[in-house]
């Protein structure tokens, strides 16, 4: 029992020692801190600066701080699982350069405004699942163009901008599971965007449509293009986006226009309507029937030079039979012999 009592008074010596806080268990050799199920509303206060991995899951917190981990900048994984939190300030990670892996699941968040995620240019793996998110941001902040993991499974988004998946070039593996999809004019670009994704070896476990009513249950990758045939403006957008990837204010003015906010009352606006053709495509009708006039034009002037050619040489054989036989019948042997001589 004493070799007991002096090994926790060790313990708790080391723990006190690295500013270890209450509740919580710190390990020097793994650089973890261990604050799960341990009741925190707030980010616990004085953890060693040396942690690397911050286990806070299970707990009522309900906000993150401006300076909540000024005083642990070397973190690379924070699990912030199974928490309170409705929302994320802009910047609450910005302390965090060497985050790798940020796990926001089970929370209750409805929101991710722009820029929340700025300044984490080791950040790989976010993980937003199982909140009740219902818009995501053209950006999640600068230096994030590393992150090669993205879950938003089990939320309630009913589109996502392609301009936010394009920004994050090294994309690998995106969860879209369990959304309420709304496969109308909104969600073209993200359905041009996937097929890209894919066709490059991307991982994704698809998206299925929740409306309209005639595509619920369908995979979005199997929506014929032509539904989206009546989409001009939403069309223009997602050429604009990709052409321009930092112009956030002008694509934000295409995006709040007529056609941006359509539901289950979009459809109809949404149904494949004829529309005129481009003009390089017209164009290229035309240079085919042109082509063809000419080539028919020639095919007859070629077939009725060949008719010519055969009755021509049909009237002349029939000439030299008729009127060339009968003076040779009467040509003398020597005759006949210079006549055969002079065709040899």
């Amino acid at each position: 029992a004493g070799n007991w009592l002096l090994v926790w008074s060790v313990i708790l010596f080391a723990h006190t020692d690295h500013g270890c806080p209450d509740k919580c268990l710190c390990y020097t050799a793994s650089k973890t801190a261990d604050c799960k199920n341990r009741g925190f509303t707030d980010i616990p206060a004085h953890l060693p600066p040396e942690i690397q991995i911050l286990q806070l899951q299970n707990n009522r917190i309900w906000r993150i701080t401006q300076n909540a981990f000024t005083a642990t900048p070397l973190l690379k994984i924070l699990d912030l699982s199974n928490n309170s939190l409705s929302n994320v300030a802009p910047g609450a990670f910005q302390k965090l350069r060497y985050l790798q892996v940020l796990n926001l699941t089970r929370n209750l968040i409805h929101y991710i405004e722009n820029k929340t995620f700025s300044f984490l240019p080791h950040l790989k793996e976010l993980d937003l699942s199982s909140n009740s998110i219902i818009r995501l941001p053209e950006t999640f902040g600068n230096s994030t163009g590393n992150i090669t993991l993205l879950s938003v499974k089990h939320n309630k988004l009913q589109k996502m901008e392609r301009i936010l998946l394009e920004s994050l070039p090294n994309l690998k593996v995106v969860l879209f599971k369990d959304n309420p999809w709304q496969c109308n004019c909104n969600i073209f670009g993200l359905k041009l965007w996937l097929e890209s994704f894919l066709y490059r070896g991307g991982i994704s476990d698809g998206i299925i449509c929740s409306a309209p009513g005639i595509r619920k249950g369908k995979d979005l990758l199997k929506v014929p293009y032509e539904l989206f045939g009546a989409c001009p403006l939403r069309t223009a957008h997602v050429h604009l986006a990709s052409s321009h990837h930092h112009g956030f204010e002008h694509r934000s003015s295409l995006k709040h226009g007529p056609h941006a906010e359509l539901g289950d009352s979009g459809h109809a606006s949404c149904e494949p309507k004829p529309k005129p053709r481009p003009v390089s495509l017209r164009h290229a009708i035309a240079t085919v029937v042109i082509t063809g006039v000419v080539c028919g034009i020639v095919c007859l002037m070629m077939l009725a030079a060949a008719v010519y050619g055969c009755a021509y040489a049909a009237i002349t054989a029939k000439y030299h039979k008729e009127h060339l036989a009968p003076v040779r019948q009467h040509e003398t042997p020597a005759e006949k012999e210079l006549f055969e001589s002079s065709l040899a």
